[in-house]
């Protein structure tokens, strides 16, 4: 579809900007009595005012009283700080639990004016027509968001089966839609390094589109296999969790893209690189990657990962350039976002200050959308197909004999390999402990908890059962989600069979979501019925029911922070060290399907 109001390209009201700068024409709005930051020049300029015209900025300087008219509206900043609208560099909005007009509503009073992202998680369920559906709806917004198209669906081909599979054609059709910025983040970063056909023809694609390639290095190995990867041609990275890992990236001339998300603390360990190591803060970039509707709701969004940026010890300047300026010029386009420069989109924040950053008065392309955390404009919804909203296919009623961990032979005791959660990190801890047997069938035992993963796109009544450890659930209970980076099948971990079996069968019943039981009841629930991974309700709903998550799994003895997110990441078979699929259990070391008992 095309976007119904097109925001006009800089050559179609050129006329009118240079008319407004000179004094032959009134702006639309002026803004007075502010401290402007340039991130071109890092520097916070005195009483400088911005005219606006056609939702541009015309006129950037120290006094603008020659573009003010009669209809002209003046706003007066009182003394508070203008800094651009903030720019997320990496993020998926599926991860929210909400659609792009619902997301958007949340984070635009955060100040987030652009946002690139990147719908694999719903190109992994239905493909291409999914990410055209985030695309058009992404359009419709009164705020600037990218689509990057999906490179990896499956993440790793041959461990795992997702319901569509990406196809370099489909990369290719994708490149010529309007609001395509470039290829979202290259995970399979072994196929890469080892040549594969498939991954470089998607690169090859949109290097002749001249868009940009999303990186995702995911291994802590420097040496030559990353060096592969970087000759393959990804231009950014943000699954660096060390300042190596952001030193190297640089240095290969790609951008390092630092993190906050809900449960994503990458920034702290990285920022160091810039304010330690002294180097060149351009080639860094902030990002969110993947925030839920409850940390959007409560805590933040772009305005969040600034704050912490600084807290970590950024310059406020810096860290304002890594979530403005620096993004825009990495996905070239520099000379249409990003800066409260002339031309550029009128995006602008009103702070009283650099360091807390209260977000008070958003201006997105010209137009007031948001004020003291309130949203003053609409969010169009697309009208998403009813079979969008019917794709958990589980094939049958699940019960506890489903959820059976069979021991190999007969013994009382096995030694079983267990995914070990990381808090605050994505990558996990490949481990192993010693589990009981009763009547053949391996036990759960201590902080070990079974998963499973169940197969819900083709209805074929798989399910792979597994074990893992660091959540801290005790008692008898069960989660399950059928958001499950990135195959999205629906991972289920629990300490009680039967409930396991329960949970799994009422995102069934409701086409997918999050349910946490214990002891026979259910705690907590999210309807995410748009293809199970997303809710068309109001941000502030889901939160809600988010918040609930959160505190039910509290009461099953969770002690993660946002633990939910490393949940949903157990089937990520792109990250190290291991997880699981519908195929198996995942060496992603070695990139290879493993037995789940060590052999005596």
């Amino acid at each position: 579809m095309e976007h119904p109001t097109k925001f006009p390209d800089w050559s179609e009201v050129a006329a009118d900007l240079v008319a407004v700068a000179a004094g032959r024409m009134p702006a639309d709005r002026v803004i007075v009595g502010g401290k402007l930051v340039n991130v071109q020049s890092r520097e916070v300029l005195e009483n400088w005012q911005v005219a606006i015209a056609k939702g541009r900025f015309a006129y950037v300087g120290p006094d603008a009283a020659h573009c003010i008219g009669e209809e002209t509206e003046v706003i007066d900043a009182g003394g508070r700080y203008l800094i651009p609208g903030l720019v997320d560099g990496h993020m998926h909005i599926e991860s929210g639990m909400l659609t792009p007009a619902e997301f958007a509503a949340a984070v635009i009073p955060h100040g987030t004016t652009t946002m690139f992202t990147d719908p694999h998680e719903i190109a992994n369920v239905l493909g291409l027509r999914g990410v055209k559906f985030m695309h058009d709806e992404a359009l419709m917004q009164p705020v600037n968001i990218y689509t990057q198209m999906p490179s990896c669906a499956p993440s790793a081909p041959g461990l795992e089966t997702t319901g569509h599979e990406i196809t370099p054609e489909d990369v290719a059709e994708a490149m010529g839609w309007p609001g395509i910025i470039g290829l979202g983040e290259m995970m399979n970063f072994p196929g890469v390094a080892a040549g594969d056909a498939k991954m470089l023809a998607e690169i090859a694609e949109t290097q002749r589109a001249r868009k940009t390639v999303g990186g995702h290095y995911a291994s802590p190995d420097l040496g030559a296999p990353f060096h592969a990867y970087a000759a393959g041609g990804p231009a950014d990275d943000h699954e660096g969790t060390c300042e190596a890992d952001a030193i190297a990236r640089v240095r290969q001339g790609m951008r390092s893209m630092l993190r906050l998300g809900s449960a994503w603390y990458d920034v702290e360990s990285q920022i160091t690189a810039i304010t330690e190591k002294g180097l060149d803060p351009r080639n860094f970039i902030l990002c969110t990657d993947d925030c839920h509707s409850g940390t959007l709701v409560q805590d933040g969004h772009m305005d969040r990962v600034v704050r912490h940026a600084i807290a970590c010890g950024c310059d406020p300047l810096i860290a304002l350039q890594m979530a403005s300026v620096n993004t825009a010029t990495h996905f070239g386009l520099e000379r249409e976002l990003g800066s409260i420069a002339p031309g550029r989109r009128a995006d602008v924040i009103l702070t009283s200050s650099l360091t807390d950053l209260p977000i008070e008065h958003v201006i997105a392309r010209g137009v007031t959308v948001a004020c003291e955390g309130r949203i003053e404009v609409e969010c169009p919804h697309l009208v998403w197909p009813e079979d969008v909203r019917g794709t958990v296919h589980l094939g049958k009623i699940l019960n506890l004999h489903d959820f059976e961990v069979k021991a190999p032979t007969e013994v009382n005791r096995v030694k079983a390999k267990v995914i070990g959660v990381v808090e605050n990190q994505a990558p996990t801890k490949a481990l192993l402990a010693d589990l009981p047997v009763r009547e053949g069938i391996v036990e759960s035992e201590g902080d070990v908890c079974q998963i499973a993963l169940v197969e819900r796109h083709k209805g074929t009544g798989k399910v792979v059962n597994g074990f893992v450890s660091g959540f801290g659930y005790n008692g008898d209970m069960a989660i399950a989600s059928t958001v499950a980076h990135d195959s999205h099948h629906m991972i289920v971990v629990g300490t009680d069979r039967l409930l396991m079996a329960a949970a799994a069968n009422r995102l069934g019943e409701v086409g997918g979501g999050v349910t946490v039981w214990k002891d026979g009841d259910e705690l907590a629930l999210i309807e995410l019925p748009i293809a199970g991974l997303m809710s068309d309700s109001p941000a502030a709903e889901v939160a809600a029911k988010a918040d609930k998550m959160v505190e039910a799994m509290a009461n099953c003895g969770c002690t993660l922070n946002n633990a939910y997110m490393q949940h949903s990441l157990l089937a990520l078979v792109v990250i190290p060290e291991l997880r699981i699929s519908d195929l198996g259990l995942v060496d992603v070391t070695k990139f290879e399907l493993i037995d789940l008992f060590e052999k005596e």
